[in-house]
C-alpha cells in the first residue's frame, strides 16, 4: 500500500483520498501511482495538497536506485501524463537524473535518487509534521 500524507490528521489509505476539485485528478493520480509501481520505483508517497496550497492538488514522491533508473521512471511517468491528461507536463532534471520533477499542473511528481531525496526531505516539508500544522494541546 502506498502511504498518503495528510496535514494535521492521521494518515489514511490511498483509496479514501478526498475527492479532488477536478474528477480526472484522482484518476490521473492512480495512473501515475500505477506507472511508478510498474517501473519499480521505491518508497512511493502520495501527499494530498488540497487546502495547503494552490500549487497543485497532489504531490507524489518516489525513489529510483540510480540515475538510469530515475530517468526510466520519469520517462514512464511522462508517458502516463501524456496518455491521461489534456496537458503536457513540464519536466526538469532529466539531464542529470538525480532529481526529476514532472509538473502536470494538478499533480506534481518528484523522482529522486535516495541520497538526494534524503537531503531535501519533501515529505517533512509538505507532510503532517509541518510546524504551522501541528495541533496545540
Amino acid at each position: 500500500m502506498i502511504p498518503t500524507i495528510y496535514g494535521g490528521a492521521a494518515p489514511k489509505p490511498l483509496h479514501s483520498v478526498e475527492a479532488p476539485a477536478e474528477p480526472e485528478t484522482g484518476s490521473l493520480v492512480r495512473t501515475i501511482l500505477t506507472s511508478l509501481d510498474d517501473s519499480k520505483a521505491e518508497d512511493i508517497v502520495s501527499i494530498d495538497l488540497h487546502g495547503k496550497t494552490s500549487l497543485a492538488d497532489s504531490m507524489i514522491i518516489a525513489t529510483g536506485r540510480s540515475n538510469i533508473h530515475v530517468g526510466a521512471i520519469a520517462d514512464r511517468v511522462i508517458k502516463a501524463f501524456k496518455a491521461n491528461s489534456a496537458t503536457t507536463p513540464r519536466v526538469e532534471g532529466l539531464q542529470n537524473c538525480d532529481w526529476v520533477l514532472v509538473d502536470g499542473g494538478d499533480v506534481i511528481v518528484h523522482i529522486f535518487k535516495p541520497e538526494v531525496r534524503q537531503f531535501y526531505n519533501l515529505e517533512k516539508m509538505w507532510g503532517m509534521d509541518r510546524p504551522g500544522e501541528r495541533r496545540a494541546g
